[in-house]
């Protein structure tokens, strides 16, 4: 029997297992589909559609989990795919606007049933305290890597 110091040990092999497989999954479904995306890319078209009307650049930066050089990076590469355009906020020249070009809603629209149904293969089979308890882990272990 493991040990809690052999478990912890695993624990970051697990988490990285895991997340592999998830996005293995997602980019095997793009690729079914004909979509070439990445899954940063396809995250911000979803956030741009999410936002609708309101989304900024700095929005995007703020609720993503890359830095503002990777996320800036990512937004350059699906303007020049041609699904989103980037213009300035009417009245505020400081934020950029965001918005889904008809070509990247297409994609969303192509995409996101797909994308739904992959969320929802994530806890097929998981009860709800199951994953309340989940959610809860994760949440220390991230608090224990803040920092001060």
């Amino acid at each position: 029997m493991l040990n809690r110091l052999d478990e912890i040990q695993g624990m970051g092999f697990h988490l990285d297992l895991v997340l592999r497989k998830i996005q293995k999954a997602y980019l095997r479904k793009f690729d079914e589909l004909g979509v070439e995306t990445t899954i940063e890319q396809w995250v911000i078209l979803y956030q741009i559609h999410q936002l609708g009307d309101d989304a900024s650049q700095r929005d995007i930066v703020n609720e993503n989990f890359r830095n503002r050089a990777t996320t800036s990076r990512v937004i350059g590469g699906l303007e020049r795919k041609g699904w989103i355009s980037k213009t300035r906020f009417e009245g505020d020249q400081k934020r950029f606007k965001l918005e889904l070009t008809p070509k990247g809603q297409k994609i969303l629209d192509i995409t996101l049933p797909s994308a739904l149904a992959l969320r929802k293969l994530a806890v097929k089979d998981v009860g709800a305290s199951e994953f309340e308890t989940f959610l809860k882990v994760l949440d220390k272990i991230g608090e224990n890597y803040e920092d001060d």
